[in-house]
């Protein structure tokens, strides 16, 4: 008798505090063919809180995925990327970039910082579930990632 192996969701965490913008990205996701569980935080201290399973986050999943917005309050995108990529236990995880910001300068700090992608959120609401869904699609189905766990 054949056993099926039970494939996990592919955990992705949204970084944004403009609910709007949250909203169409997990509707997308909710479309998806790619079984996910999106976790959405609006804040970049508690970004960091739950990445480090620390405070309320004690039972976090680590994320196979960042989205990133760079306005965040308290502190914002850049920070929370230069935290993820100089962390050891962080460093791995995939950090796309999601922002409004198409300044040059933002460009080149995120990818100084090693972000791995820098997407400009557009602004028709086509467009932007489209783009979220190609996110997907292409970190999930056409990359290779690290497996979890593993230094």
């Amino acid at each position: 008798m054949a056993h099926k192996a039970t494939i996990r969701p592919v955990e992705i965490l949204l970084v944004e505090d403009n609910p709007g913008d949250a909203r169409l990205a997990i509707e997308a996701m909710k479309d998806s063919k790619i079984k996910n569980n999106l976790i959405w935080i609006r804040d970049g201290i508690e970004t960091m809180q739950y990445l480090r399973k620390e405070m309320n986050y004690s039972e976090a999943q680590r994320p196979d995925l960042i989205l990133l917005d760079l306005n965040m309050p308290r502190k914002n995108g850049i920070e929370i990327l230069t935290e993820i990529k100089w962390d050891d236990e962080l460093k791995r995880i995939p950090v796309v970039i999601l922002t409004v910001s198409k300044a040059e300068e933002d460009i080149i700090k995120t990818y100084n910082r090693h972000a791995n992608c820098y997407v400009t959120k557009p602004l028709d609401l086509e467009q932007f579930i489209h783009v979220v869904k190609s996110i997907e699609d292409f970190w999930f189905t056409i990359v290779k990632l690290p497996p979890q766990g593993k230094n």
